[in-house]
């Protein structure tokens, strides 16, 4: 059968959404059909999250019409829509932590006795009974507080799948989970595609997309670029329609490292806590080093035991040529370290102060003059940084919330920039950022090893790893079980150290592969 003759179980049709100054939707037509998982991508301010909340009747079309099933329909409402069987799991998952599992999952919607109380047994029964069917075992009775993020998100799907979910919308599912649960997602999603829902998965992991969808569509500029079968296109490709650019030109080039640059940060033989054993590494002024493996292979614990953030045992860190047994964050940060953490909304930004103020948390003494902050100097401080990292859509008495993930990352490298004078340590440095921002992050990084400065690079995404870094140490079972440079850093001798038994070779060191 070919495609025209497919009826969507959801479509928009020619939508145009229009805000003050704006246009975030233009025309676009989308749809996606029963027992599909289809990806759609874009860099922030695509249109993504608004044609999204279109088709879930959060937002009402100025042009266009939607059809459900088919038929043309009007939401009257977001309720309306879930009502009908739409339902979005939203990157901050929408969840009571005091209440207990089942309770989230029928929430407004609890089974009753005859007598109109709730019927708790009943309710863990059927809440069961739904997990069941997701294969996840968690007790209906245990309060979501108590979950990891990973069942929380379970809990979300289970709370869809309690009503006739038709069309189940997940954005940026992933952003806060990693490893095994993410294999685990996706095998529910499977599930739940082999039910027929309708599935709508936004993501910009897009090793995420061929490894999980069925289709695809590119949106850029609220405009929608190109719908293809994903089997049909390319990484490249995908790049190429979201940004205008070729995925060689995301990563700058890298510079030739002198064989007599100064060793900013060495490390010999560090213990932290039982995650790391006996890690040892050097980085050079203009040189980017990345860490590499798996998820809980130490790689965040090595960088929390460098700074400071977490007790060591064994072991010596040099900053600028001054050794320590034992560091603090207050120490490495009078030695020239910078740690810019993966998680920056809860760890790294206030985030209920402005740019302002997040850009100068590291520098107050230099704001202050008799124990009172000088706000002008603060914010000339803050419109500096703005214009040098281009951060979009920022001013200095803005609120850091409402920036981009990309143009909040680029907040938090501007802030430790300005006290670091050695190495700047970088965990998971684009997590949850569109491609284009990436390549600003990108190029920040580089600019930063230009004035000699040193990286620290922790990440996930392979293709992140090789395009940016000038050597790789893989870590596995919180042991370094090699370093790579030239052509062997591919992903394959990445992910060969990472899943192969640690093999210590001898004098004590780690191997090296060039």
């Amino acid at each position: 059968m070919s495609d025209q003759h497919i009826v969507d179980r959801i479509e928009v049709v020619n939508v145009t959404k229009r805000f003050p100054g704006v246009k975030s939707l233009d025309a676009v037509s989308f749809g996606v059909r029963a027992g599909e998982i289809h990806a759609l991508v874009g860099e922030n301010g695509a249109g993504k999250s608004t044609l999204m909340k279109v088709m879930a009747g959060a937002y009402v079309p100025d042009e266009g019409e939607i059809r459900f099933e088919g038929e043309p329909v009007q939401w009257h409402s977001a309720a309306h829509a879930k009502r009908r069987g739409i339902h979005v799991i939203y990157q901050e998952l929408v969840l009571f932590p005091q209440s207990t599992v089942a309770e989230n999952i029928f929430a407004g919607a609890e089974p009753r006795t005859r007598v109109g109380i709730i019927d708790q047994r009943a309710m863990n029964r059927q809440a069961t009974n739904l997990l069941d069917e997701l294969g996840v075992r968690i007790d209906p009775r245990e309060r979501v507080r108590h979950l990891s993020v990973a069942d929380q998100q379970m809990v979300e799907i289970a709370k869809a799948m309690a009503g006739d979910t038709r069309v189940l919308v997940l954005d940026e599912p992933t952003a806060v989970i990693a490893g095994k649960e993410v294999q685990l997602l996706f095998e529910r999603l499977r599930v739940l595609r082999a039910k027929g829902v309708a599935i709508i998965y936004i993501s910009h992991r897009l090793e995420e997309i061929f490894a999980l969808c069925d289709r695809v569509t590119v949106m850029k500029d609220g405009r929608r670029i190109a719908t293809q079968a994903v089997s049909a296109t390319t990484r490249e490709g995908l790049v190429r329609m979201m940004v205008g650019r070729e995925m060689k030109e995301i990563y700058p080039p890298k510079p030739a490292i002198p064989d007599d640059a100064a060793v900013l940060l060495g490390v010999d033989k560090l213990n932290v806590g039982n995650r790391v054993f006996d890690a040892s590494l050097t980085v050079r002024a203009g040189e980017i080093v990345g860490i590499a493996g798996m998820v809980g292979s130490g790689r965040t614990e090595l960088a929390s035991g460098i700074f400071g953030a977490m007790r060591t045992s064994h072991g010596t860190i040099e900053v600028a040529g001054v050794r320590r047994t034992r560091m603090t964050p207050a120490a490495a940060m009078r030695l020239g370290l910078g740690f810019v953490t993966e998680d920056r909304k809860s760890q790294g930004l206030l985030m209920y102060l402005n740019v302002a103020q997040n850009v100068s948390a590291t520098t107050l003494d230099r704001f202050s003059r008799f124990g009172l902050l000088r706000s002008r100097a603060e914010r000339e401080a803050a419109a500096a940084s703005i214009r040098e990292y281009g951060i979009a859509g920022a001013r200095p008495a803005g609120s850091v919330a409402t920036l981009s993930g990309g143009n909040q990352q680029k907040v938090l490298i501007s802030r430790w920039v300005r006290v670091c004078r050695s190495v700047l340590i970088l965990d998971e440095p684009t997590r949850g950022v569109d491609v284009g921002a990436k390549a600003e992050i990108y190029r920040v990084m580089r600019q930063l090893t230009e004035r000699g400065l040193g990286i620290l690079m922790i990440s996930s995404e392979l293709q992140e790893v090789i395009g940016m870094s000038d050597r790789v140490l893989v870590m596995r079972e919180g042991r370094i079980s090699g370093e790579l440079t030239g052509r062997r850093l591919t992903e394959h001798d990445i992910m060969r150290l990472a899943t192969a038994s640690h093999v210590q070779p001898e004098g004590g060191g780690h191997a090296l592969v060039n």
